[in-house]
């Protein structure tokens, strides 16, 4: 049985429900709040499992699997169908330049764990922190924008949902929470519309999840 640690809140164990659920791969569910007991995260028995103390985490025949992106792979290699990195070698290099660039290159510096530096060490105003966080966001969508296809397409990169698609729902959903300028990006809201439409979209979102409040 696969196992996720998840927090409804996470955009990276959001991408990883998303993932399970295109699949249609059966899991249990595992819930860490990051905010509660000091952080459920940080408590000696989850940095056991995860020594970076972040979710999600994946248990699997007794793997433990960690970084959102290397689990959705390990699924796509256990579960072959529907594959999030179709096509030859050219076209997967592109929807994982486009994943990287939301998971890689927006995220981190905009997590919880970020947010909360800003605020305690280093002693910025909420409206600060807001501005960096819509920075980073605004410009790294912006980009996202003009590394789909010339040809416009359903999803991402075709008319399946991709890797591309399951990272960029879960920014999207972030971006609206802090209120960005998404003005800039018809295209990526048209396919997050298409994709959030979808069943295994819609039941992986956050307020779906039975640890949202």
């Amino acid at each position: 049985m696969l196992k996720l640690h998840s927090y409804f809140r996470s955009s990276a164990a959001y991408r990883c429900r998303i993932a399970l659920n295109l699949k249609g791969l059966a899991h249990e569910t595992s819930f860490v709040h990051l905010t509660k007991d000091g952080g459920q995260h940080n408590a000696p028995t989850y940095r056991a499992l995860n020594p970076q103390a972040l979710v999600p985490t994946l248990e699997h025949d007794g793997r433990v699997i960690t970084q959102s992106l290397a689990i959705i792979e390990y699924l796509d290699e256990i579960q072959p169908e529907p594959p999030l990195l179709p096509g030859d070698a050219g076209q997967r290099a592109k929807i994982r330049a486009f994943a990287l660039a939301i998971a890689c290159d927006i995220h981190p510096i905009n997590n919880l764990r970020v947010l909360n530096y800003l605020k305690g060490s280093l002693q910025q105003g909420q409206a600060a922190v807001d501005s960096w966080y819509r920075h980073w966001v605004e410009t790294g969508l912006a980009a996202c924008e003009a590394l789909l296809p010339a040809a416009g397409t359903r999803f991402c990169f075709g008319d399946q949902p991709t890797l591309a698609d399951a990272c960029l729902v879960p920014q999207l959903y972030n971006a609206r929470r802090f209120r960005c300028d998404l003005s800039a990006m018809p295209r990526l809201l048209a396919i997050d519309e298409a994709a959030r439409a979808l069943p295994a979209f819609a039941a992986a979102a956050p307020e779906a999840q039975p640890d949202a409040p």
